[in-house]
């Protein structure tokens, strides 16, 4: 049928189906790609356009429906004049970060403040109830929008930027305007010439033979290219795992190469052991034609009998997933001394033990993985476009350990990210099988996921069962801990699937404590699950949650103030360099006190009048405590080289003045949300002396003039790659002074480098050149020193001697309602300290996402499985309740700067250290609001269900 649309004032015609979405004939016809496709349910509100004037979901709107209608989008709120009023003040208050949200919450806004012109607070997280934002979280988008409405109605008036733009300056990020106006483009929005579409067949089943395929109609289907199973793929490598711990007993799965442990196919051959497993792929003309011709291949199964528990799976006759390995176990490793442990135990004057569950978790980033692949024929180049956050270890290992192709063979480029909470850190089986298959077909071949495929076969994380034990004196020494571990790493290992359950979980388990005996022994399992690999927070969410619920329990056992023994256990500021006793040593800190700053600003003294007030309104109230001390910064390739990760993990950049003077600064990091674009040019300015503006930032692209980067993960972006910026910076100026020592004809300690300029001390006004001066004269050549290249540019390498150590406490106010159980943060603190902070804005930004993500863990979010079948149920954003605007209580933020000695600017991580406290404060409030109860301990996520279970006998137990 013929379909007319108006959009933003403009006429669009065009041939349709009739069951064509509105989003989709914006998307795919009106090529306004700035409505993003996220849940495709109405869920997450990331397709929100305006029809007439009213917020609209356009994934649950016919385009038909939206005829004689006018259509709004982002790409038609900005004037010719400039951005719109709400946009600018997204962009001035920090409330874009990975921006894939952002056009949808726009367009929500708007409509808000067309009726609303002054809305309260609570008025604007009952709007955003439709728009998700975990990575962000909403604070600042709220701050956003109470600015939006001042401008609007002219009372805003603007803010003075701060003159200097270096480092400690909250900088206006770079590189927004295009996330603020829809024109950035994220891997679903790209399209090459000539370009097919592919669809992934995934197993329903979690565990089955499988005893054939017929692909006979899917090949017959209108527009199908053609159709790949395992018999097609058998030259593709598995994929590879570039962990493996040498202090373990292991069992991993064996690969071609000889050199790395492996992992799954690109499809599943035998059989298939997770629902997900991949089968065959179909590429076609069009995405609908391949899903259509998807559905029609027939695959006959053997079902076999499913575990999800790792418990259960390391017991005799399980069901074995891997013939390999014997009672599916991955691999045991032990930290610490368990005979000393025990002995310790048993002459301890107190001993509290606990089960505990850090339950599974879904990363569930609004924009799903996808994939774009080419090759060229006539130069033998593979280019591969995909949302990863390591696009440089992706080239290394598709072309080494799974293609088998030369590694200059391959170039990976990465669009924009929509969030990646650890996800996108992956290298998983469909991203080299889309590559591989634009080879076959002759064409550029794109795979976008769906949301329900997601769900499947996407990494999820946590998963740990944890038996713990903590041991102390009356007086509330702690004298022993111990914890005893099963990690359910899921049906495959990823390629660093040891690193979250080995040393980011054992040897961080004493937490900011001094515990003079300490034990922790892991038993990986393989189960019919997911694959597991880190999320936000990966590990030491799981060892923080453990030992602060263990001495929140040691602490009541002993009726004694929580805060009180956190205090007398605390690591101290004269104890620095201090050696935990599992394998990390502490930089720097004072972690008590933050401890101090955070129960000061919750009015701890007056706990008791609080819980009083809050009884004569039917609520039982309490606080929670959640301190922190996480390894981040990952660096130190030689220490990581001992843990048995088989990559460096320095730091690197690389350095050109041009002769104009402007600055290009290749980085290995890969920004997803984190700003790099504006904190590594605030580095290099205040290094370099000049305004921020000479200075632009590539990555993302591994044919950018840096040869190999290690990426971003680990909150280790600013402290390792940031330092990289900051030495290359230092050997330009270097030869700056040496170049301008051999003009002037002067000793090189007589050359100072200031302002952006080399100045010959004995005359410093005729003895001065610019920097670009010095550029454009070595650009020239024409009179060099001898041994001294043309051009000013430099590579430079950082690797730290240790990681870092940033630290905190969070305070957690909770109200439990009486009659409903239901669970209200009222108000959350968090005081923080990540050393030397670059950009205050961009920091908290990254503080609040952190924190939405842990409330979501200890309140609502867990992936659930269909415990006879193995299916994945919570595969849509209306079944995994990521927390909304409205859940969120007032934040307050707290900072303290303490440098860390590893490394020369002094930064700690940020990324995603203050995730790791956020549960444990939340459920030791509500332990402690049910303190008259006996309530002991609680697994996440703590729901009104549990609750009413726990009361209905007012006695201890535990779910």
């Amino acid at each position: 049928m013929n379909l007319e649309l108006l959009i933003n004032q403009k006429p669009y015609q065009q041939d349709i189906e009739p069951r064509l979405l509105l989003i989709d004939f914006l998307r795919d016809y009106a090529n306004l790609t700035g409505t993003k496709w996220g849940c495709g349910s109405g869920s997450c509100g990331t397709c929100t356009v305006l029809v007439d004037g009213k917020t609209t979901k356009s994934c649950q709107m016919l385009a038909v429906e939206a005829e004689g209608c006018a259509i709004t989008t982002i790409e038609g709120l900005a004037s010719t004049t400039g951005l719109h009023p709400v946009q600018t003040a997204f962009w001035e208050n920090f409330a874009v970060q990975n921006g894939f949200s952002t056009p949808g919450t726009i367009m929500s806004v708007v409509e808000l403040l067309q009726n609303n012109p002054n809305p309260t607070e609570d008025d604007i997280k009952q709007w955003l109830q439709g728009n998700l934002s975990r990575e962000t979280g909403y604070e600042q988008v709220v701050k956003a929008v109470k600015e939006a409405a001042e401008r609007l109605t002219d009372q805003h008036s603007n803010g003075q930027e701060s003159a200097s733009q270096n480092v400690g300056q909250s900088l206006k990020t770079r590189k927004t305007e295009a996330l603020l106006t829809g024109d950035a483009k994220f891997i679903a929005d790209m399209t090459l010439p000539g370009m097919a579409h592919a669809a992934i067949l995934q197993s329903p089943h979690a565990h089955a033979l499988i005893k054939s395929i017929d692909t006979s109609e899917a090949e017959a289907m209108p527009g199908v290219i053609r159709v790949f199973t395992a018999k097609d793929t058998e030259q593709v490598m598995p994929m590879p795992v570039i962990w493996v711990p040498p202090y373990t007993e292991s069992h991993f799965l064996s690969h071609p190469s000889g050199i790395v442990p492996g992992s799954h196919r690109v499809f599943a051959t035998d059989k298939v052991r997770f629902a997900g497993d991949q089968l065959a792929a179909v590429v076609a003309e069009t995405r609908q034609q391949a899903y259509d011709a998807l559905a029609k291949i027939k695959v006959d199964y053997e079902a076999l009998p499913v575990v999800l528990d790792p418990e259960e799976a390391l017991k005799e006759g399980a069901p074995l997933l891997h013939d390999s390995v014997p009672n599916n176990r991955m691999l045991n490793a032990v930290f610490g001394d368990k005979a000393a442990v025990e002995q310790a135990i048993s002459e301890a004057d107190v001993v509290v033990e606990q089960r505990i569950y850090n339950q599974r978790m879904m990363h569930n980033t609004l924009e799903v993985r996808g994939v774009l692949g080419n090759f060229d024929t006539h130069t033998n180049q593979y280019t591969l476009w995909t949302n990863t956050q390591i696009p440089y270890p992706h080239r290394l290992l598709i072309s080494l350990y799974v293609l088998g192709i030369p590694y200059n063979s391959l170039r990976v480029v990465v669009p924009a990210i929509g969030e990646s909470n650890g996800c996108k850190g992956n290298l998983y089986p469909d991203t080299p099988l889309v590559l591989w298959m634009a080879k076959q077909v002759g064409r550029p071949v794109k795979w976008v996921d769906t949301r329900v495929g997601f769900s499947q076969n996407t990494a999820q994380s946590r998963d740990q069962v944890q038996y713990g034990t903590i041991a102390g004196t009356r007086d509330g020494k702690i004298t022993a801990l111990r914890c005893r571990a099963f990690t359910n790493v899921g049906a495959y290992p990823v390629i660093n699937a040891p690193g979250q359950p080995l040393p980011l979980i054992g040897k961080s388990i004493p937490g900011a404590y001094v515990i003079p005996h300490a034990s922790y022994e892991v038993d990986v399992v393989y189960t019919n699950k997911v694959p597991a690999a880190p999320m936000r927070g990966s590990g030491r969410a799981e060892a923080i949650f453990f030992i602060e619920r263990m001495i929140e329990m040691f602490a009541r056992k002993l009726n004694m103030d929580p805060a009180e023994v956190r205090r007398i256990n605390m690591v101290q500021p004269d104890q620095f360099p201090f050696d935990n006793g599992l394998g990390w040593t502490y930089d720097s800190g004072d972690y008590e006190n933050l401890l101090n700053l955070a129960l000061e600003k919750a009015d701890y003294a007056n706990l008791a009048d609080m819980k009083a007030e809050a009884s004569l309104r039917g609520k039982w109230l309490g606080l929670g405590i959640g301190s922190y001390v996480v390894v981040a910064g990952v660096g130190n390739s030689a220490k990581m080289g001992g843990e048995g990760l088989l990559s460096g993990t320095w730091g690197s950049s690389y350095i050109h003045v041009a002769p104009s003077g402007e600055v290009a600064i290749t980085t290995g990091a890969q920004p997803h949300g984190q700003s790099q674009d504006t904190t590594f040019a605030q580095i290099a300015a205040q290094e370099l002396q000049i305004p921020v503006d000479y200075i632009t930032l590539k990555h993302s692209d591994t044919s950018n003039p840096l040869y190999y980067g290690q990426a971003s993960y680990g909150s280790r972006s600013l402290s390792v790659e940031g330092a990289a910026v900051q030495k290359g910076c230092q050997a330009i100026i270097k030869k700056a002074r040496e170049y301008a020592a051999y003009l002037f004809k002067m000793p090189l300690e007589l050359i100072e480098y200031k302002d952006g300029k080399v100045i010959g001390i004995p005359a410093p006004e005729q003895a001065v050149m610019s920097l670009q001066q010095v550029a454009l004269m070595l650009w020239f050549g024409w009179d060099l020193p001898e041994g001294m290249d043309p051009g000013l540019e430099a590579t430079a390498y950082f690797d730290p001697k240790n990681f870092n150590f940033p630290y905190g406490t969070h305070i957690a106010i909770v109200e439990i309602d009486q009659e409903t159980y239901q669970v209200d943060l009222k108000k959350y603190i968090a005081a923080n300290d990540f050393g030397v902070v670059v950009n205050p804005g961009v920091v908290d930004g990254q503080t609040y996402g952190n924190i939405t993500l842990g409330i979501g863990q200890a309140l609502s979010e867990e992936a659930h499985y269909d415990p006879e079948t193995g299916l994945v149920l919570t595969n849509d954003l209306d079944s995994y309740a990521i927390p909304r605007a409205s859940w969120l209580p007032p934040i307050e933020l707290y900072r303290t700067e303490t440098p860390s000695p590893s490394n020369p600017l002094g930064a700690k991580g940020a990324g995603d250290v203050s995730n790791p406290p956020v549960a444990p404060a939340i459920v030791n409030a509500i332990c402690d609001a049910l303190s008259e109860f006996d309530v002991q301990h609680i697994d996440m996520p703590v729901t009104p269900e549990k609750l009413w279970t726990i009361l209905q006998d007012k006695q201890s137990v535990t779910l």
